[in-house]
């Protein structure tokens, strides 16, 4: 689905916690990866930002366990951008089991788009909103 971005990964041993299952940070890393891995393939690698001097910064995750993922298992993360404002971007995800499509988790991360220099709140270039398309909710659930 177009504006629809996967992102397959393997959970690592290093991100099992002391309970045996992925840890609150392995979900958070996941998220991360997937949003620069979704910015990149549309033509916005970190060093681009670095360039312009601007970029984003997270204000806000919010994520919604529905299952465990253990080591070892193939994970694919489904993320799109819900909304583009005029200094921030509001990016959803869903994280599921490759192996069967399970639920594992929702997640949304809130991004604010600022001046690397002085960290203020900076007005996202139409190039860069542009590179992105906008996947309303209703579409983008399967």
């Amino acid at each position: 689905m177009p504006g629809v971005f996967e992102f397959p990964l393997t959970v690592e041993g290093r991100q099992i916690d002391g309970q045996g299952h992925a840890s609150n940070i392995a979900y958070l890393e996941w998220m991360q990866a997937a949003a620069m891995s979704h910015s990149t393939a549309q033509g916005w690698p970190a060093e681009r930002y670095r360039r312009l001097g601007f970029g984003w910064v997270v204000r806000s995750h919010k994520i919604e366990y529905r299952q465990p993922a253990f080591a070892g298992q193939a994970i694919l993360v489904r993320t799109w951008v819900a909304t583009m404002r005029r200094a921030s971007s509001l990016r959803r995800y869903e994280i599921r089991r490759a192996e069967d499509n399970g639920l594992l988790a929702v997640a949304e991360t809130n991004w604010a788009f600022v001046s690397y220099a002085s960290g203020a709140p900076a007005k996202i270039p139409p190039e860069l909103a542009q590179s992105f398309v906008v996947v309303p909710e209703e579409t983008a659930a399967r």
